[in-house]
């Protein structure tokens, strides 16, 4: 499948991701959670966050465990962060360049074909050169075009 911003998507990313690596490295969840982080930070009680919220006090505490454990759903944070006076930031941030990513695994494809070719053309007793150039051709082409690369897609 064809994705026509794809290309455009990953220079962005690559981009703000390769810009603020630094910083986002540093952003991993606190041990108790960002929403009782910031609510002590705050000096804020429970009770306090619970009426903000139009909830019982016993809720945010379900809130702030089910944060920590990872159950908590999207919604519920970006409600308890606006109730904080907070924005919520919510983004997947690639461990190495998705251009490298999406180039490893065009060449796996590129590499499997080849292969099939070479195997064809030995049976047929012809021979064929070892491919490296021709197969980093044909994966620049399948980034290019937006050829299926990945498993699922085929």
């Amino acid at each position: 499948m064809r994705y026509p911003q794809a290309e455009r998507s990953r220079q962005l990313l690559d981009s703000v991701t390769r810009a603020d690596a630094p910083l986002l490295g540093r952003l991993s969840r606190p041990s108790q959670g960002w929403l009782r982080t910031v609510r002590e930070a705050l000096n804020m009680p429970q009770r306090e966050l619970a009426r903000r919220l139009n909830v019982s006090q016993p809720s945010v505490q379900a809130l702030e465990r089910r944060e920590v454990s990872g159950a908590i759903t999207i919604d519920s944070l970006e409600r308890a962060a606006e109730a904080l006076g907070c924005d919520l930031v919510y983004a997947l941030i690639p461990r190495r360049p998705l251009e490298e990513t999406l180039r490893e695994q065009a060449e796996k494809v590129a590499r499997t074909q080849w292969a099939a070719v070479a195997h064809t053309m030995a049976l047929e007793d012809q021979s064929v050169t070892s491919g490296q150039g021709d197969i980093a051709e044909l994966a620049r082409r399948t980034m290019t075009a937006g050829t299926a690369v990945w498993p699922t897609d085929a």
